[in-house]
């Protein structure tokens, strides 16, 4: 329920906080005094859209601040859902800067407008004549049946699977579309898969296969280096390893002499070691130096295979042809494999549809079992608002169709008068009528499931005397179940509220402002009056008025 309303600086009020308690509260007020200004401003801490023309005072920021106590309608899952602090008593706030930048908190947490939006639908409902065309929206007339029908565990678990479906209908789709593609170039992608396949390629190949073919078209002048390089080392009058030999043996006869000595001929003999290995290494490879025209002309069919492949699939190296292979091979596979997959899906389609089949069966059955109390209890109530020959047609049509809710269409037809043809809300009821419907059908709600604080603006315009008593005592009714806010020109109505708030403008040089009161007993005594006979406030009125009270 809305425990506090704090607004500054918006519309024509400068300052204004006033509290809320549970029960029947009554808003009166002259026309033009700022009842829809309050509205506007719940609005927009509800999350409203707002802009500069709502600010009293354009240098200074409007703050809207409203305290709703929420432990009674199940929202820790969506404050956890949308990662907000959950408080039993949640505060909500809007800021309008003087540069038109909205802001938006929760509990002191910033939010976007969609998160006060979702919160507005389960905290506060705000009713006028206009807002009634809802009772001709046929989810707002499903939503009326399954709670009625205590459907809402069924219906979430239905949406749930709904949503499954989609998106496995979504995948098979996207399957045999990729699989009527596929088809298309199978062949082709058949024959480029096992031409690579075939090909046996390796990642480092081409390199290894180039260099052995650098080497085999130059092995004359590599044998010749070879055995001029041995030559120059092994020579037995001026090879270098002789040399070598030489000079070791003469640096090792004066090494004891000197520690320079000893570390020049070290070093000549690891020079010597190195040299001794470097022609050992020669030797092999002057060995291991044949040439042989089959091996070349191998690696050439080899190499221009590889290069034919890599021109025909514009790519540069081996690597690149493996990773179209890979890809090749998914394509074939995906072909061969499609049919499989695509009947697994078709299966994985056909169970979900069983179970939401077992689901919508209940809930539709739920929603039939409560048509004729409905019907009953509404046309009772209408009978009491003025309305005896209000008649209601409601029927559920199973069909095939998977809608949001489940698979049934609703036909929700009216009749105001007696032998009249039923109709839609929409084309047979007129505004005053939709009005006193959604009274009863809230009504009926209110007895049901845990609604949030109801907002009646002006609802019970153009009805009068037993009627408008009527509507009064059905929100009277209505505020023990939930708090219920009325803004009213009726006195009959005024006088059954628990509380009585009055809206009035006052000037403060010359500056008008709207401001919002709690009425005493006495104060709410020549409200009521005032309201039955107009400002010249005469003694019968103030009788009527404590009558209407008492």
């Amino acid at each position: 329920m809305l425990t506090s309303l704090s607004i500054h600086n918006y519309a024509l009020i400068n300052q204004l906080s006033i509290d809320f308690s549970s029960g029947l509260s009554i808003i009166t007020g002259e026309t033009g005094a700022g009842k829809s200004i309050l509205l506007g401003a719940l609005g927009l801490v509800l999350g409203n859209r707002a802009d500069l023309s709502s600010l009293k005072d354009t240098s200074k920021k409007c703050i809207v601040e409203a305290k709703v106590a929420i432990s009674n309608y199940n929202l820790k899952d969506f404050f956890e859902e949308v990662d907000l602090d959950y408080e039993d008593i949640t505060i909500l706030r809007r800021e309008i800067l003087p540069s038109g930048k909205s802001r938006a908190f929760v509990n002191d947490t910033p939010v976007n407008l969609s998160i006060l939006n979702q919160l507005r639908s389960q905290l506060i409902d705000v009713h006028s004549q206009h807002q009634t065309m809802e009772l001709s929206d046929v989810n707002f007339q499903f939503s009326v049946l399954d709670a009625l029908a205590k459907n809402t565990s069924k219906v979430a678990s239905y949406k749930r699977g709904v949503q499954q479906l989609n998106v496995l209908k979504k995948e098979l789709e996207n399957l045999e579309t990729t699989q009527r593609e596929v088809n298309l170039q199978h062949d082709y992608n058949l024959h480029l898969f096992t031409e690579l396949e075939d090909a046996n390629l390796q990642a480092a190949e081409q390199e290894e296969l180039e260099s052995k073919l650098e080497k085999l078209n130059n092995i004359e002048d590599i044998k010749l280096n070879l055995s001029e390089a041995l030559d120059i080392s092994v020579n037995e009058q001026s090879g270098i390893q002789n040399l070598l030999q030489t000079l070791e043996n003469r640096l090792s006869k004066i090494a004891p002499f000197s520690k320079e000595y000893q570390e020049i001929s070290e070093r000549i003999t690891s020079v010597k070691i190195e040299v001794d290995d470097i022609i050992g290494e020669l030797e092999t490879a002057n060995e291991n130096v044949e040439f042989n025209p089959n091996e070349a002309e191998e690696i050439n069919y080899r190499l221009q295979l590889l290069y034919n492949l890599q021109k025909k699939h514009y790519v540069n190296s081996n690597e690149e042809l493996l990773t179209i292979l890979e890809t090749l091979s998914e394509k074939v596979s995906l072909v061969e494999n499609a049919d499989a997959t695509i009947n697994q899906k078709k299966k994985e389609i056909e169970s979900v549809s069983e179970k939401l089949d077992k689901v919508a069966l209940k809930i539709s059955a739920s929603r039939k079992k409560v048509i004729k109390n409905l019907k009953s209890e509404l046309e009772e109530l209408l009978s009491e608002l003025g309305m005896e020959n209000a008649r209601f047609s409601i029927n559920i049509k199973p069909t095939k169709t998977y809608f949001s809710n489940g698979k049934d269409e609703l036909e929700f037809l009216f009749s105001a008068n007696k032998g009249g043809n039923f109709g839609e809300l929409k084309k047979v009821a007129s505004g005053g009528e939709l009005s006193r419907i959604m009274l009863a059908v809230k009504k009926v709600l209110s007895e049901n499931i845990q609604l949030p604080t109801i907002i009646f603006d002006e609802i019970d315009t153009g009805v009068s005397g037993e009627v408008s008593n009527k509507i009064a005592a059905i929100m009277q009714q209505m505020s023990k179940h939930m708090q219920v806010i009325s803004i009213t020109h009726l006195p009959q109505v005024a006088a059954k509220g628990n509380n009585h708030y009055k809206v009035y403008k006052k000037e403060v040089n010359r500056i008008t402002t709207t401001n919002l009161k709690l009425l005493t007993i006495e104060e709410r005594i020549v409200e009521i009056a005032e309201m039955l006979s107009g400002k010249e406030i005469s003694e019968t009125a103030l009788t009527h008025a404590k009558e209407l009270l008492n």
